[in-house]
């Protein structure tokens, strides 16, 4: 983001290995599809950035998402009809993350507008339901999320292969 503020002292600036795209959200929220390492593993995240006068950088809301996740998403975006208003509220997809957390793709309203959903669904002996770890794109900004998709299956076919990744 051009002129940004300097983050909190304290805060690193975050400078991703590679960034595939941005959606605005707000104008001070952005969704940002980007690729970094963690110990020497590659990975992928869709994560919203804050740009406030206090804070400008990534929120603990996002995801972290493997190359099966990203073809899926892309599949399941790709499917979907062009006007929202067509698209019925359903689950698209649900990919295993480890026991008990889910990560599930989809089409959901909220507030009088409709969206897509990438979000940790958690079910244990405490608690069921969804978690905060997760981002909702609007579903006019669906082309646009899939050129970044498409982007980060293409970083991820060729970057080294890892068995590890790690937890957004």
């Amino acid at each position: 983001m051009p002129d940004e503020k300097p983050e909190k002292a304290g805060h690193p600036a975050f400078k991703p290995v590679k960034e595939f795209g941005r959606i605005q959200i707000s104008p001070t929220t952005e969704l940002v599809f980007y690729a970094d390492v963690y110990r020497g593993h590659s990975y992928v995240s869709i994560r919203t950035f804050l740009k406030s006068g206090e804070y400008t950088g990534p929120t603990k809301a996002g995801v972290t998402l493997t190359a099966e996740i990203v073809v899926g998403m892309i599949k399941a975006i790709e499917a979907l009809p062009p006007d929202g208003n067509a698209a019925p509220e359903k689950e698209l997809a649900r990919y295993t993350r480890r026991v008990g957390v889910d990560l599930v793709l989809r089409v959901a309203r909220f507030r009088d507008s409709i969206g897509i959903d990438l979000r940790e669904w958690i079910e244990d002996a405490s608690y069921k339901g969804w978690s905060k770890k997760g981002v909702r794109i609007p579903y006019g900004e669906a082309p646009r999320a899939v050129e970044c998709l498409k982007a980060m299956r293409t970083f991820l076919a060729e970057s080294p292969k890892s068995e590890a990744k790690p937890e957004s």
